[in-house]
């Protein structure tokens, strides 16, 4: 056994389980914080903050009489309000019993219904504002592309010589004028008619000056992103890789594989890529995935998770916090939207219920992610608060959505569900959330 590749494999292990718990820690951290500070805002006291379940490893109690803690099993967390009888908010009988009636106020049961609603409510809430500011944060970081195509930065292509410098003002490529690049019509138009070759004559401005210089193909086959859990992952791909040949053949441009792969229907493509200077050969076999389309369904593709873009990086210019906002906004809302009808079409049939992962395949993208950067890791951090938050509003028992139902019970019908019928209840939403589960974590294991 080789040592070496075993403590190799032993670290991405790490790092990965790293990763995962460094994101549900902080997705969950913001959830309970939501539950706990609106419950504080409306008179409803906590007596625990808890971040982990089990063994208590560290706790220090406020001034306000509240315990926060860390427990030993980080893959979750709870808050316990007065008269809770656990982490689920089930009652206390005893304790609310023998509680004076001017501390029951201050009891999540004793509370006023808008109060419980309210707290109830704010953990999946606090997801989303979560969600939306660090959509809005990332955004503003990365900025937007101005209406002129200027070189930023030029990436390290393998075996190329270019005279094209940063600071160029590219103003036409192939003899073609590049157009305002918001104008995604003629921009699209004007690409497709470009030369698929290497080196390209670029017309620049640089220095006040207009000069022709030598420049690459603008989409080259660089490897910039990865999809987590993807075809190209597991073949072994990485990040920077330049793809020098398909089954043999050369080729100068991204399309290019995106063609091969969508040709192919499945079939083992031979991939040489130059990495670090040589070249390396690969074998991947592309993955039928279900993505949306626009009529608001999923249309099946073969896709191997692997993302381009532009020969160099180009000049960016600031993005106005409220236009960044509304997209943190829309991205949001993109992603709620897209899991329910996602979970629709699973439940009729219409794709695979491979789309469902459970926590192996939750923790693998983390660290998947991670690998990519610490940008790229927040940006995951946020799909996935959207996510939960969403999935907590589900109307099952044992979920806030399930608390809420309850809730809507009692304003219609002037009392809350008798203590039996919420027990049953209860424990019918503890065996779904297990068996979704299960599924989730038996999704991991056997789909491809």
């Amino acid at each position: 056994m080789d040592i070496f590749a075993l403590l190799s494999g032993l670290g991405d292990s790490m790092s990965m389980v790293l990763a995962f718990v460094v994101a549900l820690s902080v997705i969950v951290s913001i959830h309970e914080y939501g539950h706990y500070i609106v419950g504080r805002w409306s008179g409803i006291h906590a007596e625990v903050f808890s971040l982990g379940f089990g063994p208590v490893i560290w706790s220090r109690v406020d001034s306000s009489g509240t315990q926060w803690q860390l427990a030993a099993f980080p893959l979750g967390g709870f808050v316990r309000f007065k008269g809770d009888s656990n982490a689920a908010s089930g009652k206390d009988n005893n304790a609310l019993d023998s509680m004076p009636d001017v501390d029951l106020r201050s009891s999540m049961h004793g509370a006023p219904l808008w109060a419980r609603t309210a707290t109830v409510a704010a953990g999946p809430i606090f997801n989303f504002i979560f969600s939306i500011l660090i959509f809005t944060a990332v955004i503003m970081s990365r900025g937007q592309v101005g209406d002129k195509l200027i070189v930023a930065e030029l990436r390290d292509l393998p075996n190329t010589e270019y005279t094209l410098r940063e600071g160029d003002h590219v103003r036409s490529i192939d003899g073609r004028v590049v157009p305002v690049l918001d104008d995604a019509a003629a921009y699209n138009a004007f690409w497709e008619k470009v030369t698929r070759a290497n080196p390209l004559t670029y017309q620049v401005e640089r220095d006040g000056e207009a000069i022709e210089v030598t420049g690459p193909y603008l989409y080259p086959p660089i490897i910039l992103h990865l999809v987590p859990r993807s075809a190209a992952i597991t073949a072994g791909l990485k990040v920077g890789d330049f793809l020098v040949e398909i089954d043999g053949r050369p080729i100068v441009a991204f399309s290019e594989l995106k063609s091969a792969v969508e040709n192919g229907q499945g079939r083992t493509l031979r991939i040489t890529v130059n990495r670090d200077g040589s070249n390396q050969d690969f074998e991947l076999t592309p993955r039928r995935v279900d993505e949306p389309d626009e009529g608001g369904g999923f249309k099946t593709y073969w896709r191997i998770g692997i993302g381009g873009g532009l020969a160099f990086e180009p000049a960016k210019i600031a993005i106005k916090p409220g236009n960044a906002l509304l997209i943190g906004v829309e991205q949001t809302g993109r992603i709620i939207t897209g899991s329910i009808s996602g979970l629709y079409h699973m439940v009729t049939g219409a794709i695979s219920s491979c789309n469902l992962s459970g926590p192996v395949g939750i923790a693998q993208t983390s660290g998947a992610m991670a690998s990519q950067g610490l940008t790229n890791f927040i940006w995951f951090i946020a799909v996935l608060s959207t996510a939960i938050g969403m999935l907590n509003l589900f109307p099952i028992p044992v979920l806030d959505g399930g608390h809420l139902v309850f809730f809507a019970y009692e304003a219609i019908v002037g009392r809350p569900p008798s203590d039996a019928v919420l027990r049953i209840l209860m424990v019918a939403g503890l065996v779904i959330v297990l068996g979704l589960m299960l599924f989730g974590l038996t999704n991991d294991f056997l789909c491809p």
